[in-house]
């Protein structure tokens, strides 16, 4: 920058701050967003040993993984904390397991998704960051990062009970278990055919492209900024619900599956071409087909 833009005399003290503030929200916001989802991936991760210890099945395809991390000594108050969310994996009803299950979703919702959203904060910093060289006020990123996460919190809701409400109905062991039969197929069969409609292309082209919404829809004002992270949430909530579905037939708590979605998901995307959706919706149709031939 140059020194005439270093010049700062014309502004009071606190649009001074603002616009140190936004020349620092990327990196910040970007660290707090990589902070967020390596402890989220982390809590994941002790979930999952602690699960697959608890219920082999519950781990799903790739469980052989979690055996190679290391036991790691907690304090107790953190493994109070694990233990609580162990308790849904024996229990098929009541409150706490909802809440529970429902914290779940939550974290893999931060862990899966939100990395696909950096594309969405940094538009945001830049233009925020434009705005306050010339002296305007700008809101903090983290509004529309709250915007954007609540949309999933109130998603993580809908995943919860959905997932109990199938337990009761086919009475199954464990709801972490990995669906099969029928229900994995009909699951899996969802998530490939929405790989083909056009709502899903409709929310992926908004998703991969968040400055036509950003800049269109500037406001000063923080309620603003957090209607566009919940519009964008939205948008990403249309574009990835049915992938997330996916979790109910591989292992709710499978990290390894985790994994997998979430770099679909970031790859997915940053491209450009609908053809590795297809692609990827076709496998998910085998998959489904080659699940229900086995069940019968």
């Amino acid at each position: 920058m140059s020194c005439k833009d270093d010049d700062l005399t014309a502004l009071a003290g606190s649009g001074r701050t603002v616009h140190r503030m936004a020349r620092l929200a990327y990196p910040l916001s970007l660290s707090a967003l990589c902070l967020a989802i390596a402890a989220s991936w982390a809590v994941l991760a002790l979930m999952g040993v602690r699960i697959a210890a608890v219920d082999p099945r519950a781990a799903g395809p790739g469980a052989a993984l979690l055996e190679h991390i290391p036991d790691i000594a907690l304090p107790a108050s953190f493994e109070t904390f694990l233990s609580l969310c162990l308790a849904p994996v024996g229990a098929g009803n009541g409150w706490t397991a909802f809440f529970l299950l429902a914290f779940m979703w939550f974290l893999m919702a931060v862990a899966m998704m939100l990395p696909s959203a950096a594309p969405l904060v940094r538009t945001y910093c830049e233009i925020a960051d434009t705005a306050a060289r010339k002296g305007e006020s700008v809101v903090h990123p983290v509004i529309l990062v709250a915007g954007y996460l609540s949309v999933w919190l109130a998603a993580s809701f809908g995943f919860a009970a959905l997932a109990l409400g199938v337990f009761r109905s086919f009475n199954g062991e464990t709801f972490l278990s990995p669906w099969t039969g029928h229900a994995g197929a009909i699951v899996l069969a969802i998530a490939g055919f929405y790989q083909f409609s056009a709502l899903k292309e409709a929310c992926l082209v908004k998703c991969r492209n968040p400055f036509a919404t950003l800049f269109g829809r500037w406001s000063t004002r923080p309620a603003t900024i957090y209607r566009l992270g919940l519009q964008q949430g939205l948008w990403c909530l249309g574009c990835c619900w049915a992938l997330m579905l996916v979790m109910l037939a591989v292992g709710l708590m499978n990290v390894f599956w985790m994994a997998l979605l979430g770099v679909f998901t970031l790859v997915e995307k940053s491209g450009h071409s609908r053809v590795f959706t297809r692609v990827s919706g076709a496998l998910l149709l085998v998959w489904a087909l080659t699940l229900l031939v086995i069940s019968l």
